[in-house]
């Protein structure tokens, strides 16, 4: 969902017990690909400039991360661990980083973005992609399914929610937008799951040249996929369109998107299969990431 918890690049000072615990593990990718030293790209599409990072081989996997978060906030370990038998594409959502943004300020929607990413797949010829999206990139990924099914192979739809209008809303604004950096941990990972958590963070802070979302662009995606849960959108609607095979997945402790709206999103998708992680939250995907990625690997085939 849009959300802080889904944005790492937090003061190193304010992460500093986490990061220690987390560096004594290491996050190295070892000969296979290698994300952080995979230069970052820009490509011009009708729907503007893209940037993306590629890497691996395989089948074609591209990853849409949620709100409030730029292609490093994917960690490390997780994208080198999917490219070991992908060709795995991560970018910025339109108004990050280097890529255009796609409406004027406050006017951002889930299916711009959408059609955005339509683009990118064109643009880099990657034909019908696998496409995992996570939070509101798992919104995103759905109204591209629906919109552009020619360019969809499989959908995994990890923490995220329909857009029929019947899906439990967002917390409130003001609080997403208050969270210290403590807080946005506690916020993805349950209390027990310390150790996760300071991997994640860790893996986050590895990305050299680290840049933020600015906060006009992050109030424009959380208003986005307001509007996507409330049913405002047409493709939001069509859950039932979908044609692909599809995986739905989230944590049973998601305090953000929370876990009925799974379970609805699964029933609303014909043939979806349901993946539900015990004791993980929002983060489940990197929590769990060794079991989540066998299950990618086995559902991609």
């Amino acid at each position: 969902m849009p959300t802080r918890a889904e944005h790492m690049r937090f003061p190193v000072s304010c992460l500093l017990a986490l990061c220690c615990a987390a560096a004594l593990a290491g996050c190295g990718s070892g000969s296979g690909p290698d994300v952080l030293t995979t230069a970052i790209q820009v490509v011009r599409t009708p729907a503007g400039t893209v940037a993306y990072r590629e890497l691996g081989s395989g089948p074609a996997l591209l990853l849409i991360n949620g709100a409030d978060a730029s292609m490093d906030d994917w960690p490390a370990s997780f994208v080198d661990a999917l490219a070991a038998h992908h060709e795995v594409v991560v970018f910025d959502n339109a108004g990050v980083g280097r890529t255009s943004a796609v409406s004027a300020p406050g006017s951002l929607s889930i299916p711009a973005m959408a059609s955005q990413t339509s683009a990118l797949i064109s643009a880099l010829g990657l034909g019908r992609p696998a496409v995992l999206g996570w939070s509101m990139g798992g919104m995103i990924a759905q109204a591209l399914a629906v919109s552009h099914p020619a360019q969809v192979s499989r959908l995994i739809l990890a923490a995220t929610a329909v857009g029929t209008g019947k899906a439990v809303p967002l917390p409130p604004s003001a609080t997403m937008f208050a969270l210290s950096p403590a807080e946005v941990v506690a916020q993805m990972f349950p209390k027990n799951q310390a150790a996760a958590a300071s991997a994640y963070v860790n893996d986050s802070l590895q990305y050299p040249g680290s840049y933020q979302v600015s906060a006009a662009t992050f109030h424009s995606q959380y208003l986005a996929a307001e509007r996507w849960l409330a049913g405002q959108d047409a493709a939001g609607r069509r859950p039932g369109d979908i044609r692909v095979p599809t995986l739905v997945a989230d944590g049973t402790l998601d305090q953000d998107i929370r876990p009925p709206n799974a379970r609805q999103l699964a029933s609303s998708v014909p043939g979806a299969k349901l993946l539900l992680f015990d004791d993980a939250g929002h983060a489940f995907l990197f929590q769990d990431a060794a079991t989540f990625t066998r299950a990618v690997e086995t559902f991609i085939g």
